[in-house]
């Protein structure tokens, strides 16, 4: 019985400090942190160039130019689930002292991506990806056969893109692209005599004998491959380079046949509030036709100025 007592006693010790033990290292354990926020970053700035003369013999004319631009930002993260969205604003106006004044620049855009990075390890995330793009008033072209006649609008032409695929983020942030094999780009010109000219690759409208037949078309939906690459990087001190590429292809249209938009900008920052902006912006659509060529065309724009910027 001495021995049977012992022996039990002895079990039930080493029971007792197997658990304490345990407890002991479960107390240690890091608890789990399930990180949950909303992020916002907010940025507003202005471009603006002055010239003036006062008798001035080699000439010219008096002309001031500005751009004001705003850009919020609104991310959303837990665990490895994110939501980040940007609203992107743009206007520029320039009056010279013999031409009026003219825009120099228009932009309304929305960009929202939805997705799930597929492991703590992973830079890869299953996403959806949402963009709209239109200009806030109407544009002109100043030459040739339509001038005096508006050639964009509000809402003509509008960009619709929606569709789902995977995104790549590095670990420095600097280098993203987003790859989607099914995503619809739907183009809406809500302006009928723009619509009736097939503005944008829109159907345009059918005459016969110059009466109208049938109005053109405000809406086109196609369904393609999209890729879009961004990368961030500093080249020199207080000198940043922005790079933004998106390319498109349709499938039942000239599949191969790339849209391409490439946004080339260079930030130099001379201190917390004054930068200079040197950027390129090239564009290309088979749809977009220059009326007096009968051909769609290489697009460029170009930007030189020293502004204000406020980040908040």
């Amino acid at each position: 019985m001495k021995l049977l007592f012992t022996f039990f006693t002895s079990l039930l010790s080493l029971s007792l400090s197997a658990n304490i033990k345990k407890d002991s290292v479960l107390s240690h354990q890091k608890p789990v942190i399930h990180v949950k926020q909303w992020a916002i970053k907010k940025n507003v700035g202005l471009i603006l160039t002055q010239t003036a003369f006062i008798n001035w013999n080699a000439g010219g004319d008096n002309s001031i130019a500005g751009i004001a631009n705003a850009t919020i930002e609104l991310n959303y993260k837990q665990d490895r689930l994110f939501w980040n969205n940007k609203i992107i604003g743009r206007y520029g106006l320039n009056k010279k002292e013999s031409a009026g004044v003219r825009k120099t620049d228009d932009l309304f855009e929305i960009i929202s991506v939805f997705g799930h990075r597929r492991s703590e390890d992973s830079q890869w995330n299953n996403s959806a990806r949402f963009n709209f793009r239109t200009q806030f008033s109407s544009g002109y072209k100043y030459s040739g056969m339509e001038r005096g006649n508006a050639i964009s609008n509000f809402f003509a032409p509008a960009y619709l893109f929606i569709g789902i695929g995977s995104q790549y983020t590095s670990k420095n942030k600097k280098y993203k692209f987003y790859i989607s094999p099914v995503t619809n780009k739907t183009t809406l010109v809500f302006n009928q005599r723009l619509a009736n000219m097939g503005a944008f690759g829109v159907a345009q409208a059918v005459y016969e004998n110059d009466i109208l037949i049938e109005k053109g078309k405000r809406s086109k939906i196609e369904f393609g491959t999209l890729f879009t690459g961004e990368w961030n990087q500093e080249i020199m001190d207080n000198i940043l380079m922005n790079n933004k590429l998106i390319l498109y292809s349709d499938y039942l249209n000239k599949y191969g046949n790339i849209d391409f938009d490439w946004e080339m900008r260079l930030d130099l920052k001379v201190n917390k509030y004054v930068k200079a902006n040197i950027g390129t912006h090239i564009l290309y659509d088979d749809d977009v036709k220059d009326k007096e060529n009968a051909g769609p065309k290489i697009q460029l724009k170009q930007l030189l100025g020293v502004g204000l910027t406020y980040s908040f």
